[in-house]
């Protein structure tokens, strides 16, 4: 099977080809700097190794996205929804947890963003 053809490194003025976003060479310094300026600093209290073991036993019982099911649509998880967040004394109960899409999971913050 042929593969994807690489691309430019996506840091400025770098010649490089790559598979993935970044070359070998500047793959680690961004990761490192999203880390530190753009990712909140205390993720990994909220959503740690205990976090993925939930998620993935939630993915496991619910591998479709809840509310493209209910419009009679067919879409593959990708992302776990807290119905009450984490940040507001929300759990990570599974009464607390919603099985969505990438789209409908940017819908849902969008409308909270607006509700507030």
């Amino acid at each position: 099977m042929p593969r994807k053809p690489k691309r430019p490194c996506a840091y400025p003025g770098c010649p490089n080809l790559c598979d993935g976003q970044y070359c070998e060479e500047h793959e680690k310094p961004m990761r490192e700097q999203y880390d530190k300026y753009e990712r909140a600093p205390d993720v990994n209290k909220k959503y740690g190794r205990v976090w993925k073991r939930i998620r993935d036993r939630h993915v496991r019982a619910h591998p479709y996205c809840e509310l493209c099911l209910k419009e009679g649509r067919i879409t593959p998880v990708e992302e776990v929804h807290h119905i009450k967040p984490v940040s507001q004394g929300g759990t990570h109960d599974r009464n607390n947890l919603m099985s969505l899409c990438k789209s409908c999971h940017t819908k849902i913050h969008r409308n909270e963003l607006h509700d507030r």
